[in-house]
């Protein structure tokens, strides 16, 4: 019996080893690069210290502080008892009275308010303590969902519904506008896409005073579509968002054959039972990647939302973020890390559902079959 050959190893030359070493390197390089701001980001929205300036990729521990009295007096009143949340200069721990006035101890720093060591009515020399502030690793979350002057939640519901609403505006019009310049034949139509591009040339920021003016004469005659309204919110993103979208959404209309059209004609259909039972169905990955990143764009948008939006229950996140760090001497950046890291759930949610769709909608409008 004829003994079976062992396959033979392939050896790799110098050559190759070299190009896979630096291939990984590479690769390891542009992984660390893309991974570090979102790692960087959790960690200060773990980090209970609230300093910017001692940030670390592996956030210190959670530390507990003992308060002490700078000056003799005498306990009045106990605001925050043991285990009460409390802010940064916002809580009051202790009321006390000093020299015969009454003054508030506020917490220096966010925490937890722990063990008292005094009654109401009992007194105090300078240098004894009075409390201690304890921090966790989820202060900084529990301080963004638990404020009742900052409605975070509140935000997030403002800005999803405003995206969401936006982005199935803006879905549809371009959806209409796109089958118009790739079916139909009509004086203007190059013009008139060259029109649209050059416009979207210019960002909305150039027109900021001529559209709140705009939105402040459009709101004395129809309220819901004025200044400090969801409604003239999304009638301005909605207004701003078309130009690429149709030439995008036009490109994929194109790829898709004429034959369809002219079949369905044949046997009785108009232009309406064409788009909506044929065409539409076979555009959807455009659809969902137009839909997608309107979506994202206005998820995400901040000045126009900051002229725009005055009360604060109207404000969007982004215009609700930036308030823990917009005060000169009252930046809570933990928190605002933390709900960085919160408000960028709904936008990676959509993004994982729909990521096939999304390949699809970006690779085959963009050659004409």
């Amino acid at each position: 019996m004829s003994k079976a050959k062992a396959p033979k190893r392939r050896r790799y030359r110098p050559a190759e080893n070299l190009q896979l070493a630096l291939q990984t390197t590479i690769l390891a390089a542009a992984v660390i690069f893309a991974l570090f701001p979102i790692v960087w980001v959790i960690s200060a929205a773990l980090n209970p210290s609230q300093s910017m300036s001692s940030q670390t990729v592996i956030p210190p521990l959670p530390d507990r502080r003992i308060i002490t009295a700078d000056e003799p007096g005498k306990l009045l009143r106990i605001a925050s008892p043991d285990g009460a949340r409390v802010e940064r200069s916002a809580e009051l721990v202790l009321l006390v009275e000093i020299d015969g006035e009454e003054k508030e101890l506020r917490a220096p720093k966010n925490g937890y308010v722990d063990n008292i060591r005094l009654e109401p009515g009992e007194s105090f020399l300078a240098g004894d303590d009075l409390y201690d502030i304890r921090s966790s690793y989820l202060i900084n979350v529990d301080t963004l969902l638990n404020t009742e002057r900052k409605p975070f939640m509140r935000w997030m519901f403002n800005s999803v519904v405003i995206a969401s609403v936006s982005s199935i505006i803006v879905v549809l019009i371009t959806a209409f506008s796109a089958y118009s310049f790739s079916r139909f034949r009509f004086a203007g139509r190059r013009n008139l896409l060259v029109l649209i591009l050059l416009v979207q040339v210019f960002p909305n920021l150039l027109s900021m005073v001529a559209i709140f003016l705009m939105l402040q004469q459009i709101g004395q005659h129809i309220p819901f579509f004025g200044l400090n309204t969801a409604g003239g919110l999304i009638l301005v993103y909605v207004g701003g968002a078309m130009g690429i979208n149709i030439w995008l959404m036009k490109g994929f209309f194109d790829s898709v054959p004429r034959d369809i059209d002219e079949s369905a004609m044949v046997d009785g259909a108009n232009h309406w039972q064409v788009y909506w039972r044929l065409i539409f169905p076979l555009v959807r990955p455009v659809l969902v990647v137009v839909g997608i990143l309107s979506f994202v764009g206005i998820y995400n948008e901040f000045v126009l939302a900051r002229v725009l939006l005055r009360d604060k229950d109207s404000w969007t996140l982004m215009v609700g973020l930036w308030q823990f760090i917009s005060a000169t001497f009252g930046q809570d950046w933990g928190v605002f890390a933390a709900g960085a890291v919160i408000g960028a759930l709904p936008s990676l949610i959509i993004y994982l559902s729909l990521q096939d769709q999304i390949v699809g909608g970006l690779t085959q409008g963009a050659v004409k079959g």
